[in-house]
C-alpha cells in the first residue's frame, strides 16, 4: 500500500515581509541566544526652547557593532499652548507613536509568518495626561500618561478570529507594550 505524505508548502516572501529570511533568524537566535542581544541608543541634544533633537544611527545586535547608511534624525517640541514653538511632535506623542509602530511591525510579520494577505493595518494609540503634574502644580497628579488606549483595525484573507489572533499575538511580543506595561528601569547620569 502507497501512503501518499503531503508536505507544507514552504513560507514565502508576504506584505513585505522576507518570511524565509525571518524564520531563519528565529532559528539562529534559538539555537545561539546570545545573538539576540541589542543595545539600541538615541543621541539628543537641545535647540532652543522646547526644541530638541535626537540622532539615531549605531547599535549593538547580533553579536557585533551595527551601523545604519544614515542617521536618523528626530525632532522634539512642544505646542504653542504649552510654550513650545510646535516645530515637532511631543515626546509624548512620539511614545504613542513608537507604541502604534510596534504594534503594526508585529502585525505585519505575524500575518507574513502564518501567510495571511493583508489589505490594511491602522492603529490608531490615544492617551490622556494631566498637564497638572509636569507642570508642577499639583505632586497628586502623575507627570506622564493617565491611560493609553490603542485599536487595531485590520483586514487580510483571513477569518476575523484569525485576524484577531494575528493582533493578540503582536500585543504579547511588543517590545514598546511590555514597557508600558511592565515599566522600566530607568538610569539617568548627570554631567557638567
Amino acid at each position: 500500500m502507497n501512503i501518499a505524505v503531503m508536505e507544507k508548502p514552504a513560507k514565502v516572501a508576504k506584505n513585505g515581509v522576507d518570511v524565509p529570511t525571518l524564520l531563519a533568524t528565529i532559528g539562529v537566535v534559538k539555537d545561539m541566544p546570545p545573538a539576540a542581544k541589542f543595545q539600541f541608543r538615541a543621541k539628543g541634544e537641545w535647540v532652543s526652547g522646547t526644541h530638541s533633537r535626537a540622532t539615531v544611527n549605531g547599535f549593538f545586535g547580533a553579536g557585533e557593532e551595527q551601523s545604519r547608511d544614515q542617521d536618523f534624525v528626530i525632532e522634539g517640541d512642544h505646542p504653542a499652548v504649552v510654550c513650545g514653538a510646535d516645530k515637532a511632535p511631543t515626546p509624548v506623542e512620539y511614545l504613542l507613536s513608537a507604541l502604534a509602530a510596534c504594534l503594526t511591525a508585529g502585525v505585519g510579520n505575524i500575518a507574513s509568518v502564518r501567510q495571511i494577505d493583508l489589505e490594511s493595518v491602522e492603529t490608531t494609540v490615544e492617551g490622556d495626561i494631566d498637564m497638572q503634574g509636569i507642570l508642577g502644580l499639583n505632586d497628586d497628579v502623575r507627570n506622564g500618561y493617565e491611560g493609553i488606549r490603542a485599536t487595531v483595525k485590520i483586514k487580510g484573507n483571513a477569518p476575523a478570529e484569525q485576524l484577531e489572533k494575528v493582533v493578540q499575538q503582536s500585543i504579547a511580543r511588543s517590545a514598546v507594550f511590555d514597557m508600558l506595561t511592565n515599566g522600566t528601569k530607568v538610569d539617568v547620569a548627570i554631567a557638567t
